[in-house]
C-alpha cells in the first residue's frame, strides 16, 4: 500500500514507523512531531501491540485529521523486537527511505529533510545519523564537522576502538529501505542489543551519513526497566564487550583485535570485580551472564577476583590516607 503524495515528487518518499503499546502519556507528542515536519512527501505507520489504554484512540484521532496516516492493528500481542520487525514490514513498496520514531520519543521539525538531504547526496549511504538530545544532554558526538559522509566500515572500526558511539536508538537514524526489506526479520530476536547490531552488519557494506544537528529525542523518564538494567552496566561494558567479541574480527586484523579485546576486558572485570562477593553480586552475575550467552562467553572468576582484591586494596590504602590528613 502507498500513500505517496504526487504533490510533492520531488521529495523521496518516506515511510516513517511508530510501533507503539500503552503508550498513551507521549504518543500525542511523538505523533505531533511527526506531522510538523518541514516535509510532506511521507506515510506515517502507526502500529498498535495490542494496546488496553487509551493509545489506539489517540492515534486514530490523528488518523482521521492527516490522510499520511496508516493504522495498523496487531492481531495478537508480540514481543517488542517481533513488533518493530512486524511494523519494519508494512512500510511503502515505493519508499525510499524508512525512519523510525519510538512512541515515547519525538523528532524535531527538520529531522526527516535533513537526514533524507544527507542519504540522497551519496547513493552508498544506508543509514543516517545526527546529534541526538537524550533526555538532557547532547550526545551521538565525535565526527568531524562539517564532513557528512563516512565509509561505514571506519565507523564501526572506530566504535569497536574508541569510546564512540552514533547509532543512537531506533529514533536516531533514518534507513535506506531498500535495506529495510532485504532483511528478514530487521533485527535479531533474543538479542540485547539488535538496533546497535543491525547497524554494525548494514555498514559493512554501506557508507554512514551524518547530519551535525540535534535532530532526534530520546525520552529516559519513561525507561523503569532500562534504568533498572543500567544499575548493572552503568558504563555499558557488557555491551561494548559483546559488541567486541560479535564483529571485532570482522571489522579490525588479528592483532588489533585481541589488544580491542583485552582493553575491553579490563575495564569490564575491573568494573565487574568490585561487587565481586558483595551482597548484591548474585544480581550482578545473573544479568551479566545472561546478556553474555549469546556470544557464548563465561565470566572469569580468577580475573574477578584480581580485581575484587585490587579494589579492596585501593580502599584501605584511601582510607589510610584520609587518617594521616586527619591527624
Amino acid at each position: 500500500m502507498s500513500n505517496n503524495n504526487s504533490e510533492y515528487t520531488d521529495e523521496p518518499f518516506v515511510s516513517v514507523v511508530t510501533p507503539f503499546y500503552n503508550a498513551e502519556q507521549y504518543l500525542s507528542e511523538c505523533i505531533e512531531s511527526v506531522l510538523n515536519q518541514n516535509y510532506n512527501n511521507f506515510e506515517y505507520v502507526l502500529v498498535d501491540n495490542c494496546s488496553s489504554d487509551g493509545s489506539l484512540e489517540i492515534a486514530r484521532n490523528f488518523e482521521s485529521m492527516d490522510p499520511r496516516i496508516r493504522i495498523v492493528k496487531n492481531e495478537i500481542f508480540l514481543q517488542q523486537v517481533q513488533n518493530y520487525n512486524h511494523a519494519l514490514k508494512q512500510i511503502s513498496e515505493q519508499s525510499r527511505y524508512c525512519k523510525i520514531v519510538q512512541a515515547d520519543d519525538w523528532i524535531f521539525p527538520d529531522c526527516i529533510r535533513e537526514m533524507v538531504s544527507v542519504a540522497e547526496s551519496d547513493p552508498a549511504v544506508g543509514i543516517v545519523g545526527a546529534y541526538r538530545l537524550d533526555d538532557c544532554r547532547v550526545n551521538c558526538d565525535g565526527l568531524p564537522y562539517p564532513e557528512t559522509i563516512f565509509s561505514g566500515r571506519d565507523i564501526c572500526r572506530k566504535s569497536l576502538l574508541e569510546d564512540f558511539f552514533v547509532f543512537g536508538s531506533a529514533t536516531s537514524i533514518l534507513l535506506r529501505s531498500d535495506i529495510v526489506r532485504s532483511r528478514s526479520p530487521f533485527y535479531k530476536e533474543n538479542c540485547p542489543h539488535e538496533d546497535t547490531e543491525s547497524c554494525y552488519e548494514i555498514l559493512y557494506d554501506n557508507n554512514f551519513g551524518f547530519v551535525h544537528k540535534v535532530l532526534t529525542f530520546t525520552r529516559r523518564e519513561n525507561e523503569s526497566l532500562t534504568s533498572r538494567i543500567r544499575k548493572f552496566d552503568p558504563f555499558y561494558l557488557v555491551d561494548k564487550l559483546i559488541t567486541v567479541v560479535k564483529f571485532g574480527k570482522l571489522y579490525l586484523d588479528g592483532p588489533e583485535y585481541i589488544k580491542c579485546l583485552e582493553n575491553v576486558e579490563y575495564r569490564y572485570y575491573q568494573f565487574l570485580g568490585t561487587y565481586f562477593m558483595t551482597s548484591s553480586w548474585r544480581d550482578y552475575y545473573d544479568y551479566h551472564s545472561n546478556n553474555l550467552k549469546s556470544i557464548d562467553y563465561k565470566i572469569n572468576l580468577f580475573k574477578l577476583m584480581k580485581y575484587r582484591i585490587i579494589y579492596l586494596l585501593k580502599n584501605m590504602f584511601n582510607v589510610r590516607l584520609l587518617i594521616l590528613k586527619l591527624k
